[in-house]
C-alpha cells in the first residue's frame, strides 16, 4: 500500500534519422572531455514534438562505456512498460568515483541539452529523475535552476552535502524546498531500505510541506533500497510526471 501524502495545488549532433528509435548512442565534450551517453527515442513518438526527462543514475552505473547506465533504473523500467514513457529521456554517466556535481552535471546538461536540440524537444515539459545517488544529483540540479525542469522525481534519494543517513540539518531540507516550492516534485523511497533510509525523504516532504510545495510523497512499506522499479512501473507516476508542464507554457504553442 502506498503512502501518499500531500499532492498539492557542447557540441552539435547529426541531423536525427527518421528512422532512428530505442537506446541511441551519443556524446558530448565539455571542457576538453568526451562523454559518452544515451538518449531514449520511443518508435511511437517519431515525427512529433515529445518530452524529455533528464534520468541521474545511481552509483552502481558510474563509468566512462556511456552503456552501464542504461543496464538498471528507468532505462530497465522504459524496456518493460514502454507504453508508460511516450518521451526522449536522456542518460548521461558519472565517471567512476564521482558524483553528479562540478563537470558530472555539466555534462548531463549538455546532454540534455543537445537531446532536445537533435530531437525538437517539447521544452514545456522537460523533467528530472534521479534515483539514489542520481536522487542527490536531481536536488541538485533542481536547486541550481528550479525553473528549468517541469517537475523533479527523486527516488531512493538524499540531499547533496548531507549524510546518506538522513541526519542532516533541518535547515538544508527548509533551503532546497523553499527553492522548489513551485516546481512539482515526486519524492518516493522504500520504508525499509537499509542504504539510503528513508528518515531524509521524510524530512524532505515536510519541509516542502511547510513552504506550501507541490508534491507526492510516497512510501513503499516493506521496500528496500531497490525501490525505483515499483516507482517507474506504477501508472500512476508517468500519467502524473506528464502532465506537468512549466509554468506560463501554453501547449498550443509548444509542439
Amino acid at each position: 500500500m502506498l503512502a501518499l501524502i500531500a499532492l498539492a495545488g557542447a557540441a552539435a549532433c547529426a541531423p536525427r534519422s527518421a528512422e532512428e528509435s530505442g537506446f541511441l548512442d551519443r556524446s558530448v565534450e565539455v571542457q576538453g572531455r568526451r562523454y559518452a551517453y544515451q538518449v531514449y527515442v520511443p518508435r511511437a513518438g517519431r515525427g512529433r514534438g515529445l518530452p524529455i526527462v533528464l534520468a541521474l543514475h545511481g552509483s552502481g552505473e558510474r563509468g566512462s562505456d556511456g552503456l552501464l547506465q542504461t543496464e538498471g533504473g528507468l532505462a530497465s523500467s522504459v524496456r518493460r512498460r514502454p507504453d508508460l514513457y511516450p518521451a526522449l529521456i536522456v542518460f548521461p554517466q558519472a565517471p567512476l568515483g564521482g558524483s553528479w556535481e562540478g563537470r558530472s552535471s555539466r555534462a548531463a546538461l549538455a546532454a540534455f541539452e543537445a537531446s532536445a536540440r537533435e530531437f525538437s524537444a517539447d521544452r514545456s515539459r522537460s523533467y528530472l529523475i534521479g534515483w539514489s545517488m542520481g536522487g542527490a544529483g536531481a536536488w541538485e540540479l533542481a536547486a541550481q535552476d528550479p525553473a528549468r525542469f517541469a517537475a523533479v522525481a527523486v527516488v531512493a534519494g538524499y540531499l547533496p552535502g548531507e549524510p546518506v543517513s538522513g541526519g542532516g540539518g533541518a535547515e538544508a531540507y527548509s533551503a532546497l524546498a523553499r527553492r522548489l516550492a513551485r516546481t512539482p516534485v515526486w519524492i518516493a523511497h522504500g520504508a525499509a531500505d537499509p542504504v539510503v533510509p528513508a528518515a531524509g525523504s521524510r524530512s524532505m516532504a515536510a519541509a516542502l510541506q511547510v513552504a506550501g510545495g507541490r508534491f507526492v510523497h510516497q512510501e513503499l512499506p516493506g521496500v528496500g533500497h531497490d525501490s525505483w522499479g515499483g516507482v517507474f512501473e506504477d501508472p500512476r507516476f508517468a500519467a502524473w510526471l506528464f502532465n506537468q508542464r512549466k509554468e506560463g507554457s501554453n501547449p498550443s504553442l509548444s509542439r
